[in-house]
């Protein structure tokens, strides 16, 4: 087990620095001159090569990457070019809606996606079943956007329940206004996100109900739902865990975008706005981070399947 974690170690330390030169070069070729932003349209060739001077963008690219990867493992993600603010307290700050946005939609998305797919599967072939596999289909299929303007305007704007738009000013300081202001994207991602793992589920089930302990199980005297329920759903279990860890980089994309729709101060706005004002800095900063996010959570993920999976762990 302690080989197979640091084989799986290094391989996210070797997925960490790949994903940091794609970053990095991209952003690099990217059009426009960061520097004449700054500058202004009117600066003359000198002011330009102060600016690139200052900002070290007239250094060979290799120096400028080491320079970037050296602060990043002393913690420091780098600095806005535009506010000056560190990037590390930045994401922090955004962090506080983003982390319990995506908490919320996971959450949404495994209370849908786990009792429906197990249901889906035990009445296969019958009219809800078949409907619950319909609907799974559908949603998936379900842009995010569209499917949180239609939330709108059920729950926001004919029922009044929710707000449409907005998070407090004062954050978690008010709890209950601050966990309003993410239902309604919550439950945007999660049901997009929970229709996707509901199709996983539903198929992970059908292969739990085919496997000889649980047909040896219902031949003892159980029917077939007890002995699913006693024995199969715990393989049922851990696949769900395996497929969960990709789910976070999807409702990482499906905030991005959730965010600007439901003006929400978070990572993901921030990183649509830092691109807009080609704050490169902040922005490759940001990238990296979200990028080693989904990477370590698939790393934990991994290990904690290894552990839990007694097939695993004998084959080990």
């Amino acid at each position: 087990m302690i080989r197979y974690a640091l084989t799986r170690f290094a391989l996210l330390l070797l997925g960490l620095f790949v994903a940091s030169v794609v970053i990095f070069l991209t952003l690099r070729v990217l059009p426009g001159d960061i520097a004449q932003l700054i500058a202004g349209v009117n600066s003359t060739p000198e002011q330009l090569a102060a600016v690139r001077e200052r900002l070290g963008l007239d250094r060979p690219l290799p120096t400028q990457y080491l320079d970037w990867i050296g602060g990043v493992l002393r913690g420091d993600l780098g600095t806005s070019l535009l506010t000056g603010s560190r990037v590390v307290d930045q994401l922090a700050e955004k962090a506080q809606v983003t982390v319990p946005l995506g908490i919320l939609s996971l959450l949404i998305a495994v209370l849908i996606s786990v009792p429906l797919g197990v249901l889906s599967a035990l009445r296969r072939g019958r009219g809800d079943g078949t409907a619950l596999s319909v609907g799974a289909q559908t949603l998936a299929a379900v842009p995010v956007v569209w499917a949180g303007m239609m939330l709108v305007v059920v729950f926001a704007v004919w029922l009044g329940w929710l707000p449409a738009q907005g998070f407090p000013r004062a954050g978690w300081q008010e709890p209950w206004a601050a966990l309003r202001a993410l239902l309604l994207p919550a439950l945007t991602i999660g049901i997009v996100e929970g229709a996707m793992l509901l199709r996983f589920v539903r198929s992970a089930t059908l292969q739990a109900v085919g496997q000889d302990f649980v047909r040896t199980a219902a031949a003892k005297g159980l029917t077939r739902n007890t002995a699913l329920i006693r024995h199969g759903l715990p393989v049922v279990g851990l696949s769900i865990i395996t497929v969960l860890g990709l789910q976070v980089a999807g409702i990482i994309v499906g905030a991005v975008v959730i965010e600007q729709l439901f003006s929400l101060p978070g990572i993901g706005r921030m990183l649509v706005a830092d691109v807009s004002a080609r704050d490169l800095p902040k922005v490759q900063g940001e990238l990296l981070a979200l990028t080693a996010f989904v990477l370590i959570v698939g790393f934990v993920v991994d290990l904690v399947h290894r552990v839990i999976d007694p097939r695993q762990r004998e084959a080990a």
